[in-house]
């Protein structure tokens, strides 16, 4: 079954394939048959127009001879004018053919060599336009080909209604017959001394450019062009090797390191090196250039390879002026984008200056804190220069073709699909910084992590550790864990950090003596501040013992490990002194009666 079905495919192709040769064959042959129709009726009109001029030519004879006879005489002027009214719409029917015509013929060229001298588009008896062509172009070659060709042997003779390019009276080179005068609107004889004038001369003009003697002077340019090329490249390899030391003799003097926001890229040695291999790609391409260009000029020497010419420095010059045609026409475009990019420079100025002068307390709005000024106006410059972007993006060369916003699609799907995470990390950056949970040089308790804040950026918050460990933690995780901010009531307007500490002791203690102690060690520990003065809470009455909290005040929050050991070091001393024991841990005591007394 599916061989079947195969069979009948390649039959059914195969079929259509015939038939369309066949209807091509077949328009192309209609079109010829219309052609030779359209050449015959013209021939035939001439022929008659021919006809009409001899009649004409014997009515004006016999309207000589009936001068005193007014009815014959009257009887012929109106036949001469009819024969005139005939002869112009004769005339006007085959222009109207011969342009039509030129619509759908093809012409044919006359060639010599390189050259063209003309093209031939009608036919002439059994000879079709192109086979007219060729058969000329071959006389024409062989003319050129004879060593004792003379141009002076070159006439034009009638012949009928036809005019002949005959050399040496014996040999027929073409000929123009009316439907060719017709076509180009001239005269046959006009139309056949132009082509006897072109052949004359393109001949002369051949043979001597292949001459011997134009051989030899063009093989000598030819050796000219190359020693002058020699000496140009050996001077453009001078000149580089003279800038490539002067750039090694002088890197300590001139070139310096290349650095970005006192960020060092590259070392003097780099940047050097990378000099030098821009220096030495230039020469090549110098030297390259300088040969491409030569090239043109020795093409244009030989008569085979001066067409060339033309096409080589098409190929640099084309290229060139289109660049200079589209940055002319550019222009209006690019001083658009001038004046859009400006007009926001001088606008994102005067709101860099507003919020500065917030940060510097110049200025004070109600409610909008200082430390908001930076992150406000980077938003707001980020804002402003999309906002510019997109009014400069219609602009920009290339915004309108396919290419260039599927790529801006692309990107944009590229960008959405990376970048959730970090959109995210931003978004909580700029919660957090309204905020204002914490500052740079905070101590603070992020979840499970304790330190000082080292920075704060849209993605990150970092933050370093009492063991100088770094740790980075998302904005997101931020925004979504608690935080303790230690260093929040230690301004110089708060009372300062309360830090506690919780001490058992037993209940034979009493509890006016414990305080007491309790507030003398923590007054003797380092940074604790004497005034609001230290204070103890009892928070449990346990089996044993009761739990007091003493709670003393610092402005030292980001020393809350040297502060509670302090404190620990001088609550064992005072409770030591005093002979109070201390019951934590939980552990017991037995006492004898000399202890007791």
């Amino acid at each position: 079954m599916i061989r079947a079905y195969l069979l009948t495919y390649i039959f059914l192709f195969f079929t259509a394939l015939s038939f369309g040769i066949a209807q091509e064959q077949t328009d192309t042959a209609a079109q010829q048959q219309t052609l030779m129709l359209n050449e015959a009726i013209i021939l035939k009109d001439q022929q008659q127009k021919q006809i009409d001029s001899l009649v004409k030519i014997q009515l004006q004879r016999e309207l000589q001879l009936a001068s005193g006879n007014a009815r014959r005489t009257e009887e012929l002027e109106q036949k001469l004018r009819q024969i005139k009214i005939n002869d112009s719409l004769r005339t006007i029917q085959q222009m109207e053919k011969i342009k039509s015509l030129k619509k759908t013929t093809v012409g044919y060229p006359v060639v010599l060599n390189t050259d063209t001298l003309f093209h031939v588009f009608t036919r002439t008896g059994s000879f079709q336009a192109k086979d007219r062509a060729s058969a000329i172009s071959l006389k024409i070659e062989n003319l050129y080909k004879d060593p004792f060709f003379s141009p002076d042997s070159l006439v034009l003779v009638q012949n009928e209604d036809n005019f002949d390019v005959i050399y040496k009276d014996r040999q027929i080179l073409l000929t123009v017959t009316p439907i060719d005068g017709l076509w180009f609107g001239k005269s046959n004889q006009e139309l056949a001394g132009e082509y006897l004038q072109i052949v004359r001369e393109v001949i002369v003009r051949e043979r001597d450019a292949h001459s011997l003697i134009n051989w030899l002077k063009r093989i000598g340019l030819v050796l000219l062009i190359i020693l002058v090329l020699s000496f140009i490249v050996a001077g453009i390899n001078r000149l580089f090797a003279r800038s490539a030391l002067f750039m090694s003799a002088a890197r300590e003097k001139y070139i310096s390191s290349l650095s970005i926001r006192n960020v060092k890229i590259f070392s003097p040695e780099h940047v050097e090196y990378l000099l030098l291999r821009i220096n030495n790609i230039a020469r090549i391409l110098t030297i390259l250039l300088a040969i491409y260009l030569s090239l043109p000029v020795l093409f244009s020497i030989f008569p085979e390879t001066e067409a060339w010419t033309g096409t080589l420095l098409g190929w640099v010059l084309a290229p060139i002026k289109a660049a200079l045609n589209a940055v002319v026409q550019y222009l209006p475009n690019l001083f658009t984008i001038a004046v859009i990019y400006y007009i926001f420079k001088y606008i994102l100025k005067g709101i860099k200056y507003l919020f500065f002068e917030i940060k510097r307390e110049n200025i004070r709005i109600r409610g909008f804190h200082t430390d908001w000024a930076v992150p406000t106006f980077n938003i707001l410059r980020f804002m402003l220069y999309a906002f510019m972007l997109v009014l400069i993006f219609p602009y920009l060369p290339g915004s309108d073709s396919p290419a260039f916003q599927g790529v801006s699609v692309f990107l944009g799907i590229l960008f959405s699909l990376g970048s959730s995470s970090a959109i995210n990390n931003i978004v909580a950056g700029l919660v957090i910084t309204y905020m204002r949970p914490f500052k740079i040089g905070d101590r603070v308790k992020i979840g499970e992590v304790t330190g000082d804040i080292v920075e704060k950026s849209m993605l990150v918050t970092r933050i370093r550790t009492i063991k100088n460990e770094d740790i980075t933690v998302p904005n997101s995780m931020v925004l979504t864990s608690s935080t303790v901010n230690y260093s929040n009531h230690t301004r110089a307007e708060r009372q300062g950090l309360i830090v506690h500490y919780t001490v058992t002791v037993g209940y034979d203690v009493p509890w006016k003596q414990v305080y007491d102690l309790l507030i003398e060690a923590a007054l003797k520990a380092a940074h604790i501040l004497e005034e609001p003065k230290p204070f103890v809470l009892q928070i449990s009455l346990d089996d044993y013992y009761v739990s007091y909290q003493i709670n003393a005040y610092t402005r030292e929050a980001n020393k809350q490990a040297v502060i509670y050991s302090s404190l620990l070091e001088n609550i064992q001393d005072v409770f030591g002194a005093a002979g109070i024991e201390i019951l934590s841990p939980v552990y017991n005591v037995m006492r004898t009666e000399e202890s007791k007394e």
